[in-house]
């Protein structure tokens, strides 16, 4: 387990649900990922991510997928594409990366509370 943090500190991180609408390989990454363009809804918008869950997914079963992201890191620079949001997952038994997401569809850009 981490260290005690204040849940002030946890407010801080600002996760959001968003839905895949579109998802494509990502050739130039160092590990197999995809690219992932996700819709957070009017208040954010459509951001970036680059993951790497390819083990789990296709680009096919990502499109229309709701995910969660942190949405308020800065933008990070993977080879030629610039990863604006960070998308949530755990690693499975062998390492490779299961998305975190919700059972029931909630609306785009909703803060995990």
């Amino acid at each position: 387990m981490s260290e005690v943090i204040a849940y002030a500190d946890f407010e801080r991180v600002d996760i959001r649900v968003g839905t895949v609408v579109e998802a494509r390989e990502f050739p130039e990454a160092r590990k197999p990922a995809y690219i992932l363009l996700i819709d957070f809804g009017p208040e954010i918008g459509v951001k970036k991510s680059s993951a790497q869950i390819t083990v789990h997914y296709t680009p096919e079963t990502l499109v229309g997928r709701q995910v969660m992201a942190v949405v308020n890191f800065p933008p990070r620079q993977i080879g030629p594409v610039r990863s604006e949001v960070l998308t949530l997952g755990y690693a499975d038994a062998e390492g490779a990366i299961v998305l975190a997401g919700v059972d029931h569809a909630v609306p785009n850009g909703h803060k995990l509370m």
